[in-house]
């Protein structure tokens, strides 16, 4: 095995946990939302656990899933600008690529941050809204793996 075969490994390994964790977690908050409908003392209990799930998953799953990402990414780029060249960087199949890291970063800084919104009993989102958006990630990640599997040009 070479240290590309390892990284793209490892890449792949840690998007995939990075990508689960955030197709998930907008169902715990939509699960969360609708708590709002019960009654005492179960909606109480319930939404503990959901919110204590939620941080759970973001803290030691989506967070170092991510950073993982990330790392084993930045070793891929610069073992493909050592191999053949840095210019591949501007080729549109890759600017595609690092498009979809910056919005499925973006993604994931939303979630984190409505799961602050949501812990302070201030989110104004519904059930149906985290129902809707729940599929955003694997449509970002989509474009992305055809992308870079095809490399596609102009």
């Amino acid at each position: 095995m070479n240290a590309y075969d390892l990284a793209r490994g490892l890449h792949i390994l840690a998007v995939i946990a990075w990508m689960a964790g955030m197709l998930f977690l907008p169902r715990l908050y939509a699960y969360d939302a609708e708590q709002a409908d019960k009654a005492e003392p179960l909606r109480s209990e319930m939404q503990g656990l959901l919110r204590q799930w939620q941080t759970r998953l973001l803290r030691i799953i989506v967070n170092p899933a991510m950073i993982m990402a990330f790392v084993f990414g930045g070793w891929l780029i610069w073992l493909d600008g050592v191999a053949r060249g840095w210019g591949f960087l501007l080729e549109p199949w890759m600017m595609t690529k690092l498009a979809g890291v910056v919005a499925l970063s973006a993604w994931h800084g939303f979630l984190a941050s409505e799961r602050k919104r949501i812990a302070a009993g201030i989110s104004t989102r519904s059930s149906r809204f985290w129902r809707m958006t729940n599929e955003i990630p694997f449509i970002i990640a989509v474009i992305m793996v055809l992308s870079v599997t095809t490399e596609w040009r102009l």
